[in-house]
């Protein structure tokens, strides 16, 4: 074997190989993410050969960006939010209302993270996982309730016409919002299924309380229990104000509708920074870019290229290992008007197909800073969390496959 040629021709891939392979081994190791990461990111440094004042530059600007200090900031008022919440005791009642209303804990596991998802924030995490963790109660383990909080808390991003993505997405390829979303709805119930079928299912349907005797007043109890995050989600989807914005108004307006005293909320003011969670997103912001300044995605066509299988295919494979490295809208950007070019007339079947694997991707992706929210929230590991997540969505990959073949035949 020519050697040299090989690595010609795999070198690129082989080294992302090394770099995500030294993760996987430290997490197995049971070293934090936050270290694992960094690691990761000296030896992309390394075997990429980016002069250290670069890679210093690049970490500096990663710090500072306005992407990272989002993070942290909608993290924080979220946290917040959450605190005053608890401390009035209304997720409990949201909890107890959503009960009453279902009696079903496995309703109460799926649609409530389902419904924090339209929060288009990291934070809401906190959230959903609270409320997942009181509805598993000690059915679940904390690593099953981890992938149980994240993966319910995600599906809206899938197909939800509120996030950037499937925003950027439709304008690139000039397909309908409203077809995309209608596309998508087999899909998101497929997820449903697949988390109900592997995780869901260990829970009793039983809450121990007493069925509802007034639907309706339940669900006025559970309104009025949620009225922050439902004021937050309105901003954001209907006014399009940003996380933040909307996120402050509701503390604000919480503060003095729940008739809070500034003593109950001033340890807030420290305990709302959760440290752990402000090192993980530099260090994973600092790793993503990175890896985007190695252009090492630009290798992939290539090298997928050269496989016997067919184009869709190819483009699905791209988009796989480069959103798990780059993120979704570097992907949708870099990746589907270079599909839909090369594929004349795929339309949507194939914006259903990749914008699929997109989300599936971001869901075992180490640069994707809500799984380590979520890992951090239960105390678990990011690799107990991918463990459980990849045999849901290779199921889904396999359903979603068959799909876009299906409807490559009726469209």
């Amino acid at each position: 074997m020519d050697w040299s040629l090989f690595f010609a021709q795999y070198g690129a891939f082989l080294k992302l190989a090394l770099v995500f392979l030294s993760v996987v081994v430290l997490i197995k190791l049971k070293k934090p993410l936050s270290f694992s990461i960094a690691v990761a990111s000296v030896i992309t440094v390394l075997i990429y050969g980016i002069p250290l004042e670069k890679a210093a530059v690049i970490a500096g600007k990663s710090l500072i960006s306005s992407a990272t200090i989002m993070v942290i900031v909608t993290c924080y008022l979220i946290t917040f939010l959450q605190r005053m919440m608890e401390q009035q005791g209304d997720l409990d009642l949201a909890q107890r209302s959503m009960s009453r209303i279902f009696n079903n804990r496995r309703v109460n596991a799926s649609v409530t993270p389902a419904f924090i998802g339209l929060l288009p924030s990291p934070g809401a995490i906190f959230i959903a996982g609270s409320m997942v963790d009181k509805a598993c109660g000690d059915y679940l383990s904390k690593e099953d309730k981890t992938f149980v909080a994240s993966f319910f808390r995600h599906i809206p991003e899938s197909f939800l016409p509120t996030y950037s993505s499937i925003i950027l997405a439709c304008q690139l390829t000039g397909i309908q919002m409203g077809s995309f979303v209608l596309g998508m709805i087999p899909m998101v119930a497929v997820l449903m299924l697949l988390g109900y079928y592997f995780y869901l299912r260990k829970l009793p349907k039983e809450t121990g309380e007493a069925p509802s005797e007034n639907k309706a007043a339940d669900v006025k109890s559970l309104l009025v229990s949620l009225w922050p995050i439902i004021f937050v989600i309105v901003a954001i989807v209907g006014f399009h104000i940003s996380v933040y914005v909307a996120t402050l108004a509701a503390i604000v307006l919480y503060f003095f509708i729940g008739k809070f005293k500034v003593q109950d909320v001033l340890p807030y003011f420290l305990s709302a920074w959760e440290w752990k969670i402000v090192i993980n997103t530099f260090v994973v912001m600092i790793f993503k870019d990175l890896l985007t300044y190695t252009n090492v995605i630009s290798a992939l066509p290539d090298l997928f290229a050269q496989l016997p299988i067919p184009a869709f295919l190819v483009f699905g494979l791209i988009v796989f290992v480069g959103s798990i490295v780059a993120g979704s809208l570097a992907m949708i950007t870099l990746c589907i008007p270079m599909a839909f070019a090369a594929i004349p007339g795929a339309g949507l079947p194939l914006m259903l197909f990749l914008m699929s694997i997109t989300y599936v991707a971001m869901q075992v992706s180490p640069t994707h800073i809500c799984l380590t929210l979520a890992s951090e929230y239960f105390e678990t590991s990011f690799g107990d969390l991918v463990k459980r997540t990849l045999p849901v969505i290779g199921v889904f990959l396999v359903i979603l496959t068959f799909y876009y073949l299906g409807l490559t035949v009726i469209l």
